[in-house]
């Protein structure tokens, strides 16, 4: 957690323990927060306690949670219905792989530019009527969607598919960007708590879209799907507008580009984009491959993409308290994560090199293991660079909140526009095993790059503790006889 900086006197110590599960941090209002403040004297050896209980979660914070669950949900199952079937429905149109993950793509690239524009202007446009309006937008666009089956044509089916996706992105940049920024608002001392345990709604989403759709794809065809989670997504609007409080703040001066090119946040951001490349890519390239290379239905394609989405939904919640309980840990579960993900990758055809033959349980079982690794490294991402923006001066507030929540999203989005396009030619070019190779030496690149700069700030934050003033620890000791002075600053974040 944030908080100011705590200055001991001379022959004193002062320390702040503070562990916050209830007001304004812990996503369970059953639980309650006690905080104690110890302050002595290292000559007296005096010790106060002061122990204070804070409340249950106030009422503004249990309808932001509830709110921004129910969008995190119903966002991500509109989202996550087209992978069983839709690049199935789209061949039969007469499209081709390509043109496929340039369907996918497009929607991460019309998120990303809405992510940059909505998470600049998020105090001017408001983050109540952004979360609200992005719904209602997706809603509409997901019912359109449905209606696509029903269009003559190969050329008018593509044309009509890249638009209405451009636009349902837009509305799903809109709630998401919002949602990001409103939670950390209203829970910002464990913003990963918080974070990961609103995961298990969108693991939801995403564990209950695919085998939902496929489902009803294979028993009532394609509009079924699309039009009953379309009318789910604008029943939303209503809810959300009753549920969530409004927010005032003020303008910030600061610019995407200053956050995006800190060194840190710069490669935190490398290893967000591998996250996504890696999911649109299972989401262009993953149901055609099962179909055709062990004859699934589209039914039991959604019950496989259960192998990423489960893992995820179930692990985030426990990945979130850890990460902020222990913060110095945050950064090796980034890294640890991202290697993890791209050992999946490689073993998902498996690599053709490895000569290892392709079996379905291998693959179920790689599928586990990166939607496990996605949680490692995806939940300790968004705290992190939020605390590098505070730390180089960002100003606290909804605005940098915005920043950062639009931030992530954009490269998110990023991508999300990569992996299915890039995955889409190169599945068509070679094949499925060698795409998703490549997916993962992307990864393993990414994690390696953070893991050296890691190393390479530890060692430089711990250098100067050895010499001080050219002096070594030994020349800087106390005479014998002299009373040593404490200063001991702490401070949480």
């Amino acid at each position: 957690m944030r908080g100011g900086p705590t200055v001991a006197r001379p022959g004193s110590f002062s320390a702040s323990f503070s562990c916050d599960f209830g007001n304004s941090s812990w996503p369970f209002p059953s639980l309650l927060a006690t905080s104690y403040n110890w302050t002595g004297n290292a000559d007296s050896n005096a010790l106060e306690e002061t122990p204070t209980v804070t409340p249950r979660m106030s009422r503004q914070q249990v309808l932001t949670l509830i709110s921004v669950a129910s969008v995190n949900f119903s966002s991500m199952i509109c989202y996550s219905i087209l992978g069983p079937f839709f690049p199935y429905e789209a061949k039969k149109k007469g499209a081709s792989q390509t043109v496929i993950g340039l369907i996918f793509g497009c929607y991460a690239l019309c998120n990303l530019m809405g992510s940059l524009i909505l998470g600049k202007y998020i105090v001017q446009i408001g983050a109540k009527f952004m979360l609200v309006s992005g719904l209602f937008v997706s809603s509409v666009c997901t019912i359109l969607f449905g209606l696509l089956d029903k269009v003559p044509g190969t050329t008018t089916f593509v044309a009509l598919c890249f638009i209405i996706r451009s636009i349902d992105a837009l509305g799903f940049a809109a709630a998401m960007t919002s949602s990001f920024a409103i939670s950390a608002k209203v829970f910002p001392n464990n913003i990963a708590t918080v974070l990961g345990s609103l995961e298990i709604f969108t693991g939801l989403g995403l564990i209950l879209g695919p085998p939902f759709g496929g489902m009803l794809y294979q028993s009532f065809g394609y509009e079924l799907p699309f039009i009953s989670l379309g009318c789910v997504l604008f029943l939303m609007v209503p809810f959300n507008m009753y549920m969530l409080p409004a927010f005032d703040a003020v303008p910030s001066t600061d610019s995407f580009f200053r956050l995006f090119t800190l060194p840190k946040v710069f490669l935190i951001c490398f290893v967000v984009f591998t996250l996504s490349s890696g999911l649109g890519f299972l989401d262009a390239t993953l149901s055609i491959f099962a179909t055709e290379k062990f004859s699934m239905s589209p039914g039991y394609v959604g019950l496989l993409l259960l192998g990423v989405s489960l893992p995820y939904c179930l692990s985030s919640p426990l990945l979130g308290v850890v990460s902020d309980k222990f913060p110095s840990v945050r950064k090796w579960l980034m890294v640890l994560g991202g290697l993890a993900t791209a050992l999946g990758f490689c073993l998902l055809g498996p690599a053709p090199f490895l000569h290892i033959q392709s079996q379905l349980w291998l693959l179920i079982f790689m599928l586990t293991i990166i939607g496990f690794s996605l949680g490692m490294t995806g939940i300790p991402t968004f705290p992190e660079i939020l605390n590098c923006a505070y730390e180089n001066g960002f100003e606290e507030g909804l605005s940098t909140l915005g920043l950062v929540s639009g931030l992530f999203g954009a490269v998110w989005s990023i991508g999300m526009f990569f992996g299915p396009t890039f995955g889409g030619f190169m599945t068509q070019t070679m094949n499925f095993e060698w795409a998703a190779t490549v997916e993962g030496v992307i990864g393993f690149l990414a994690s390696i790059l953070l893991g050296i700069y890691f190393i390479t700030e530890r060692v430089q934050t711990n250098r100067p503790s050895r010499v001080i003033d050219g002096e070594t620890p030994e020349e800087s000791a106390p005479l014998l006889g002299q009373s040593p002075t404490y200063s001991v600053q702490t401070q949480y974040q």
